[in-house]
């Protein structure tokens, strides 16, 4: 598409295969991109909640990924539409920020352009609309602060606070019937190094990593950094106490000249004269990295035979082809200086670990590397194990959304109770105030409360129960009890009670939901003129 002007200084379009392409305007604009949001939106509805479905995406390679992570689902799907794709982008922003809540965004974000889509049929503008949904989310979010609860983690009870939590996150994941283990992973993992002074935490800390192969009930916390390779010598010892690391990105081999060189042996004292001489280069290269007190070697590349074998020979277990990011890891935890020449090495250089292992497992023999206990860093890594590639890749996400879970409530401590309740009890809220609000933005607010009994209704039918009855029950207990934290009993546990179903969401993760989704239905609300190819008409 480009700009022109006609002789009188007109502007107007050139669009490219124009005869293939159509302009939409105001109304029907409008209803094309809330029409192409719901799409997305309806896609990860059925996703919702702990007995929510999960989707099977199949990559342009044959690659198959199932989950029921809303951001990796958007991320998979093979979107077009303009508008579609920021909706793909709410879910990227709110696995960004908060990392949990992926799919009830999206969601949200649905019900709410549904309730638009009526209100426009009514005949109110869109900028109303889109005012009152955020004069709605603005009554709502003071509501949300009031029920939540504040965690102290530093406490006994605090940290078993904070597993429920991290269990809540689980509880919707394929890994669910191991959800007690691996929250307490997580919240180990999160507390070991988290800055609680600052109320800070930096999730590059812990590493997420797998192998194929064992059970899932073999994950484990290494408080440490574990590298998928072994000793570079079948001989070399498979432990090291107390080692003095020399980390290197200068390869074990003889000089080479930098341009075209040729080198002609006629003798064999010619070749034993250059095979000492590639020895002698091997040697003083052990002996510098022997003098400066090294224990270990970890090398960016590899090594030669002759000078992999002299390491055997000089007590020197080595680990090579280590990949850049990996051995960055591994001199920030270690405290190690990356040495890119033999001459440079010396003693200030090194990095120490208390205890670096070389595990293997399976019943092919896969090994890895462990250091343990790194003087300059609290960083860890959770080693998931599982049947096959999928497993293991969805434990990863899983993990991931439930260390972010923990983070945020080490960020700000409060949390708020599932299960819907807080949905109910902000709608009953905003349906009580609509009757105040002068204007047709009093519309827009019912609307932003039937939008959210919209969310519960799709928790309730995700979970098999009929979802008209179920919300219309619960909301009907809230107000008469004056209990709001009744929510959907999806466990079927015999109790709507969220506080004695130890269902916990954080606080920021709830008010990002809202605000994020009013902020992105504002944005398409406010689009009016399209230019799309045909088939999106």
């Amino acid at each position: 598409m480009s700009l022109a002007f006609d002789e009188y200084g007109r502007p107007f379009i050139i669009i490219q295969e124009q005869e293939k392409k159509h302009r939409l305007k105001g109304i029907d604009a409008l209803k094309a991109n809330i029409a192409a949001a719901r799409s997305i939106a309806r896609t990860l509805r059925t996703s919702l909640g702990p007995k929510g479905m999960d989707k099977m995406l199949q990559s342009p390679d044959g690659d198959i990924t199932v989950t029921n992570d809303g951001a990796t689902i958007l991320q998979e799907m093979d979107v077009e539409n303009q508008i579609a794709k920021l909706m793909v982008e709410l879910s990227k922003s709110q696995d960004d920020e908060i990392g949990d809540g992926t799919t009830g965004v999206v969601v949200l974000a649905g019900a709410l352009l549904e309730q638009a889509e009526k209100l426009l049929d009514k005949g109110i503008h869109p900028t109303r609309i889109a005012e009152g949904f955020e004069r709605a989310a603005d009554l709502v979010v003071p509501l949300l602060r009031k029920l939540s609860t504040p965690l102290d983690y530093s406490s006994a009870n605090g940290y078993e606070e904070l597993v429920k939590t991290a269990m809540t996150s689980l509880n919707s994941k394929i890994v669910n019937r191991m959800k007690r283990p691996l929250a307490e992973i997580c919240v180990k993992a999160v507390l070991s190094v988290a800055d609680l002074d600052r109320k800070d935490v930096n999730l590059d800390h812990i590493k997420l990593d797998g192998k194929v192969g064992g059970k899932m009930e073999e994950t484990a916390l290494v408080n440490g950094i574990v590298i998928d390779k072994d000793f570079s010598h079948p001989q070399m010892p498979r432990v090291v106490e107390d080692a003095k690391v020399c980390v290197l990105t200068c390869p074990f081999e003889p000089p080479k000249p930098k341009t075209k060189h040729k080198l002609d042996i006629n003798t064999v004292d010619q070749y034993k004269e250059m095979q000492e001489l590639e020895r002698k280069y091997f040697t003083d290269m052990v002996k510098a990295v022997k003098d400066s007190g090294a224990n270990l070697v970890v090398c960016q590349w590899g090594f030669d035979d002759e000078a992999n074998h002299l390491l055997y020979k000089h007590e020197l277990p080595s680990i090579r082809w280590v990949g850049g990011s990996e051995i960055e890891l591994i001199a920030m935890a270690t405290g190690a200086r990356i040495v890119p020449r033999f001459e440079e090495i010396s003693k200030d250089k090194l990095g120490s670990a208390k205890s670096v292992r070389e595990l293997s497992f399976g019943t092919t023999r896969d090994h890895v590397i462990v250091l343990e206990d790194c003087a300059f860093s609290k960083s860890v890594t959770i080693f998931v194990r599982g049947g096959n590639k999928m497993i293991i890749e969805e434990a990863k996400r899983s993990i991931h959304d439930a260390l972010c879970v923990v983070r945020n409530l080490i960020r700000d401590n409060r949390i708020v109770y599932g299960g819907g309740s807080i949905e109910i009890a902000c709608s009953n809220l905003a349906s009580e105030t609509a009757d105040q609000i002068p204007g047709v933005e009093q519309y827009a607010v019912r609307s932003f409360s039937a939008a959210l009994d919209n969310v519960v209704m799709a928790l309730a039918e995700n979970s098999g129960l009929s979802p008209i009855e179920t919300l219309a029950n619960v909301k009907s207990r809230q107000i008469k009890e004056n209990n709001q934290y009744l929510g959907i009993d999806c466990m079927e546990t015999g109790t709507n009670d969220m506080r004695e179903q130890n269902v916990y969401e954080a606080l920021a993760s709830k008010i990002q939901q809202f605000q994020h989704a009013t902020q992105m239905v504002k944005m398409i609300l406010k689009i009016d003129d399209t230019i799309a190819p045909a088939e999106y008409e």
